[in-house]
């Protein structure tokens, strides 16, 4: 399989500058990028791609079995870099993604030599001595909603994950891309996300690493922030002036400061 096609692979910017991979987050598509891409592609080659199920991707490749795992989406990621025959890449990971680059770097460590995390959460599910921010009860609800409707649940979702509520045209932005995904790709997508729990593949990542989040995020809060930070060691948290989800889209001056001041450093 050709997996540009696959996974619709866009590689843009200088291609004699470093390269920097955004993978986009749950219901998304590279789109959601369009506001960090440009303060990137004059000193850095970028390349952006859909998760399978997701965007523009090849939906005939989607496998129940390989995605009913992180691991699966992970592997997706370096095959990419593998066809794009990447080394020391900066991964930049939005929400769900950032954990599918903490698993892609550990599986191909020449491949990825950073990684930026945007809004991370490596459990969505509270915990003994841990706060993902949901109880159990809190995600068998969701997920029985996402399955019974997934339309009426991206409407009612899209706004509480987004934030920002005096700006719903960025609530608008999400529910649309939610609804442009397929919902029985979306329903597998969903149940790998937020069952998920990779809080020890934390303590194995040895690569620099920027984890970001924002001062007010329903989905992943503070707590969250702070413990990813610790169990990453010598990573650096930055907490933006932004609310919501999804900082790309809200706040992406900030964001992009952030990520660019990161990539000077490396």
């Amino acid at each position: 399989m050709d997996i540009a096609s696959r996974n619709h692979v866009t590689v843009i910017g200088n291609p004699q500058g470093p390269t920097v991979v955004l993978a986009h987050g749950f219901g998304c598509d590279q789109n959601m990028w369009r506001l960090t891409v440009p303060a990137l592609v004059d000193d850095y080659r970028v390349v952006l791609f859909d998760h399978v199920g997701s965007g523009r991707s090849d939906v005939s490749a989607f496998d129940k079995e390989r995605y009913a795992s992180l691991d699966g989406y992970a592997r997706d990621v370096v095959e990419v870099c593998e066809a794009l025959e990447l080394r020391d890449a900066v991964f930049v990971g939005h929400s769900v993604s950032a954990m599918i680059g903490v698993l892609a770097a550990g599986l191909a460590p020449e491949r990825i030599g950073a990684l930026v995390m945007v809004a991370p959460s490596p459990r969505y599910i509270d915990d003994e001595g841990y706060r993902g921010g949901f109880s159990a009860e809190d995600i068998d609800e969701l997920l029985a909603s996402l399955e019974a409707n997934y339309l009426g649940w991206s409407a009612a979702m899209a706004p509480v994950i987004m934030g920002n509520a005096d700006r719903p045209e960025l609530g608008d932005e999400l529910r649309n891309s939610f609804c442009a995904t397929d919902p029985d790709m979306a329903r597998v997508f969903a149940r790998t996300t937020f069952l998920s729990d990779s809080r020890d593949d934390l303590k194995g990542v040895s690569v620099p690493t920027l984890v970001l989040e924002c001062t007010q995020d329903a989905i992943a809060p503070r707590e969250v922030g702070a413990f990813v930070h610790q169990a990453i060691p010598g990573s650096t948290l930055v907490t933006l002036d932004a609310t919501g989800h999804c900082p790309h889209l809200s706040a992406p001056e900030a964001t992009n400061r952030a990520v660019v001041d990161f990539l000077a450093s490396l």
